[in-house]
């Protein structure tokens, strides 16, 4: 019975991990909507993937005027972000941060979805 229960337990964490969006990626998602002109009510920071890249597919950000009639929304605030369904399967859990080193500024995606990944931190598989 024991076990029986742990496994209605992961389940239930697999269904419904959403995405997780670290304060400081937040800060810039919001200068850039503002510097872009994106009205902040009706649009949004778009997360996806698409095929490419050298391990196979890669990340694909942008913003977005509004969502689309199957998209996930998630809320951060007063940040949106859409996710497509198709792009969720293999986002579902990812956290997004901002990472500023002497060799890299910009987003870096903590995907538990992907079993490996290039250097440059934008394409997975």
């Amino acid at each position: 019975m024991g076990h029986r229960g742990m496994m209605t337990t992961t389940e239930q964490t697999a269904v419904k991990p959403g995405i997780n969006i670290t304060d400081k990626a937040l800060e810039h998602i919001r200068s850039a909507m503002q510097k872009e002109g994106i009205d902040p009510v009706q649009g949004g920071f778009r997360l996806g993937v698409q095929g490419g890249g050298c391990s196979g597919l890669s990340y694909n950000i942008r913003f977005d005027t509004q969502p689309r009639e199957r998209d996930r929304i998630f809320n951060f605030g007063d940040v949106r972000v859409f996710i497509d369904p198709k792009s969720f399967i293999y986002l579902s859990g990812m956290t997004v941060a901002w990472e500023e080193t002497l060799m890299h500024q910009g987003f870096v995606f903590q995907n538990p979805n992907a079993k490996k990944s290039c250097g440059c931190g934008t394409s997975f598989s």
